[in-house]
């Protein structure tokens, strides 16, 4: 049996994942519409920044943390019936984890084509 790599991966997973642009995923958070989920570690948020108005849930602890039934659930930040936009830093991360979201029965989901690199490149507020 050949090992996928994670580039093949990553290149499943976009073919059945929702992909938006920063632009859309800047229209949807304005419209109150989505729940911006930051899948990159705390290393990477302490030395590139946040962006405004995203929840921090590390890749590692998605699954956990996003199950509205789990002790780790994030209840009081979520709202399960918007839609759940994620991002790392370039994007392959989150097409995984969108596509994880799904197997798990979330229905919207989407991730940020080029992530956190390219939303500081768009109107993102980033602190």
């Amino acid at each position: 049996m050949a090992i996928k790599s994670s580039q093949t991966l990553v290149a499943e997973a976009l073919k059945s994942v929702k992909t938006i642009t920063p632009e859309e995923a800047l229209k949807l958070l304005n419209e109150n519409k989505c729940n911006l989920i930051d899948i990159r570690d705390a290393v990477e948020l302490q030395n590139m920044g946040t962006v405004e108005k995203s929840f921090h849930i590390p890749r590692g602890l998605l699954e956990f943390s996003i199950h509205p039934e789990s002790i780790y659930a994030q209840k009081e930040k979520l709202d399960p019936n918007k839609e759940m936009v994620l991002f790392c830093a370039a994007g392959g991360r989150s097409a995984l984890a969108a596509k994880t979201l799904n197997e798990m029965g979330f229905e919207k989901v989407s991730h940020v084509d080029g992530g956190f690199g390219a939303m500081k490149n768009s109107d993102f507020k980033i602190s």
